[in-house]
């Protein structure tokens, strides 16, 4: 039986967390892991439309693009709209997931995708991957009788996990030293006097924002006086970036290019800023609204940066740096990743039914 800890793993197999933005909210926001999973709906974002959908047809997890409960929040109750929504899910025990930047930016995600609707090749990240919580290796030197007691309190706060797996540790045994001033208490050994103690050398990765309670965990589980650690920083581990940037087949023009995009994301009218006769090879983009990312499209020498929407003021910056720049709207831009994503799913997982939710639409329409 198909489970939601067997979408949670497939959707990290490609869509690994470690890509996400550190200001994101992903992955399981609502629901049981254990929960057997008979139907998969997948959406843009959860909204009392899609919601409803998805509780009408019995949906066991939404895989939804747009995190809910992306701020902090107090209380849940039926009281707002979307309160009311989540209350509605959680009763139905539909799950919730959300992939958001990591599905951006994962090879084959969303601006992959989008990269090759609109006939791209040579396709490179457009910036360097700089999301995902940056990681810690902490050391611990540790006697025999403490290691099991020590281990547990850290993972227990959170250090130790790798990709899937958690409970990860290195040890090697050595010998450790010391002399205890007057002042000291020793647990071995006695002050006044060096000793030679065979220890553990234990190492854990851990999360930056987690070490201080992790720290707390290991003095509170460790008999010395004063246990002996290191906390070294990890370089960040290379991932496939963000943004994409590529190179169409044959020069064409801003106008033209407009127009294509209209008819292969099948939206209304495409925002132009620049001149719509100036011609075209180069093309950067990142999905959704993605406007700070015009002096990476600039930096790169491409002749048009595409996203779904941008401020006023970066409209303007566009301009000012002379690159073109095409806005077809947010949903445009990664509702067709969405499709392609539960079509990934039902093969993934053929006894059970997926699809993309077919009450989702644009909120914007056009006179």
């Amino acid at each position: 039986m198909i489970t939601v800890a067997d979408i949670i793993a497939e959707m990290e197999s490609f869509a690994s967390l470690r890509l996400a933005a550190d200001w994101d909210n992903v992955g399981l926001l609502i629901g049981r892991r254990e929960r057997l999973v008979e139907r998969i709906m997948t959406c843009l974002t959860i909204t009392p439309t899609t919601a409803a959908e998805a509780i009408a047809r019995q949906v066991s997890v939404i895989v939804t693009h747009h995190p809910v409960l992306f701020r902090p929040t107090k209380r849940l109750t039926s009281d707002q709209p979307e309160g009311r929504m989540l209350v509605d899910l959680i009763r139905a025990d539909i799950a919730v997931y959300s992939p958001h930047t990591a599905f951006d930016n994962c090879p084959g995600g969303i601006n992959d995708h989008l990269a090759e609707l609109i006939g791209l090749s040579d396709v490179k990240p457009l910036r360097h991957h700089t999301g995902g919580p940056r990681q810690l290796k902490l050391v611990a030197f540790v006697p025999e009788s403490d290691l099991s007691r020590v281990s547990d309190a850290v993972f227990a706060e959170g250090a130790g996990v790798i990709g899937q797996y958690n409970q990860c540790s290195f040890r090697v045994a050595g010998t450790g030293t010391f002399y205890g001033s007057d002042a000291s208490n020793p647990t071995i050994g006695q002050k006044g006097r060096r000793e030679e103690v065979s220890e553990w050398r234990v190492e854990y990765v851990c999360p930056e924002a987690k070490l201080s309670s992790v720290l707390a965990a290991l003095r509170r589980a460790h008999s010395y006086e004063t246990p002996a650690f290191d906390v070294y920083p990890l370089a960040p581990l290379p991932g496939p970036g963000e943004g994409r940037v590529g190179r169409l087949s044959a020069t064409t023009t801003l106008g033209n290019l407009a127009g294509q995009l209209r008819d292969r994301l099948r939206c209304g009218p495409v925002g132009i800023v620049g001149d719509p006769d100036r011609a075209v090879c180069s093309v950067a983009l990142a999905c959704g609204a993605a406007g700070e990312y015009i002096a990476d499209a600039a930096r790169v020498g491409a002749d048009v940066f595409l996203t779904g929407e941008a401020r006023f003021h970066e409209c303007l910056d566009a301009q000012a740096r002379g690159i073109g720049l095409l806005l077809p709207g947010h949903h445009a831009t990664e509702r067709p990743g969405v499709e392609m994503l539960a079509q990934r799913l039902a093969v993934r997982f053929p006894g059970v039914q997926a699809w993309a939710g077919e009450c989702e639409a644009d909120p914007i329409s056009y006179i």
